[in-house]
């Protein structure tokens, strides 16, 4: 049973698969979309534009809804299982889990920002790391746009005389999207959302944001919200071009198909999976993330008589303790995020 408190002491290992509560986030361009799609529980009242699935900020930290550990923050699990959690996977600077996982959906455009890299995050703010971030798009309308990266004949002098108004999204490039594409957002690129788009996200733990631009309206509290135009000139990265949004190259297999390490970055890999059957596989000793979009499956341990069903909207962290493990569809197909961090 799980503990009935979550001050009490905890199991002596950790090897199993972790789900988190929901923690529901109230966004200016936000709705009620994500109780559609993948059609999650929203817990709050008005326009929800962010849930954080997996997330160990200081201001929002998940608690383990499942299991032995039920109760337990991910931070609490950090410290008190250090090595069976994380394996090879490093922590942050300052000794948190490196990754975070949300849903997000537009009902009006996000503003335009950037996050920093690790070295300008550092160098402005101290502590904190950057943002290197992944998007898998769940839903797009017909004429949503994604803004991404600076066009070819922008510079850092045209973009900083752009910078204070609404002639900047001129100096973007504006991509359409739809369902099943990924985007790589890599730290240092100026982007928005557009809006009619519903996304899962995979970040790194970093919550710095420089907002360049919030197409002219009020926050939720009737005011204008905070833009930091110096910070995020010093972020921009002026030199590295930009892809654009990805369609996936699977490759076929007995039991579905796969896309392996369609974004790979310093800090995770993000592939998809879709299973018709069932696949052997591992944790490889570092922790594990799987994201289900589509369908539901059935995870079973190779050391545990034990199973644990997966369905749409789930965001499951496999401990690198967990170690080898069956995933089984237990629908017409499972589709599913599989996210590795890197040792």
């Amino acid at each position: 049973m799980p503990p009935s408190d979550p001050q009490e002491a905890a199991p002596s290992t950790l090897d199993e698969p972790l789900l988190f509560e929901r923690i529901c986030l109230p966004r200016v361009w936000g709705g009620r979309a994500l109780e559609e799609t993948p059609g999650i529980v929203l817990d709050i009242e008005g326009p929800v534009g962010e849930t954080w699935e997996l997330s160990d900020r200081p201001d929002h930290r998940s608690l383990v809804k499942n299991g032995l550990h039920a109760g337990r923050s991910l931070h609490k699990l950090l410290g008190e299982h250090r090595e069976d959690l994380l394996g090879t996977t490093p922590a942050t600077e300052d000794d948190r889990f490196p990754l975070l996982v949300k849903y997000l959906s537009a009902d009006k455009p996000l503003s335009v920002q950037v996050h920093p890299d690790d070295r300008t995050a550092k160098r402005l703010h101290g502590g904190d790391c950057g943002k290197d971030e992944a998007w898998y798009i769940l839903a797009a309308q017909p004429d949503s746009l994604i803004y991404l990266g600076l066009r070819p004949e922008v510079d850092a002098t045209t973009f900083a005389a752009l910078a204070q108004g609404e002639g900047l999204v001129e100096a973007l490039q504006a991509w359409p999207v739809c369902a099943g594409q990924v985007v790589n957002v890599p730290a240092g690129t100026p982007h928005a959302l557009g809006e009619g788009i519903i996304l899962a996200e995979v970040q790194q733990s970093s919550d710095l944001t420089y907002r360049l631009y919030d197409w002219g309206r009020m926050g939720l509290d009737g005011k204008p919200r905070e833009t930091h135009v110096e910070e995020a000139l010093l972020a921009i990265d002026y030199e590295t071009p930009v892809l654009g949004p990805l369609d996936p190259e699977f490759t076929d297999h007995e039991s579905g198909r796969y896309a392996l390490n369609l974004i790979a970055n310093s800090s995770f890999a993000l592939s998809l999976l879709e299973l018709t059957g069932g696949i052997d596989a591992d944790t490889e000793g570092c922790a594990l993330i799987y994201i289900v979009v589509e369908g539901a499956a059935r995870l079973e341990s190779s050391t545990r008589l034990s199973s644990w069903e997966l369905v749409t909207g789930d965001t499951w962290l496999l401990p690198a303790a967990l170690g080898a493990h069956r995933l089984e569809a237990t629908k017409e197909r499972a589709k599913l995020i599989v996210v590795t961090t890197r040792k």
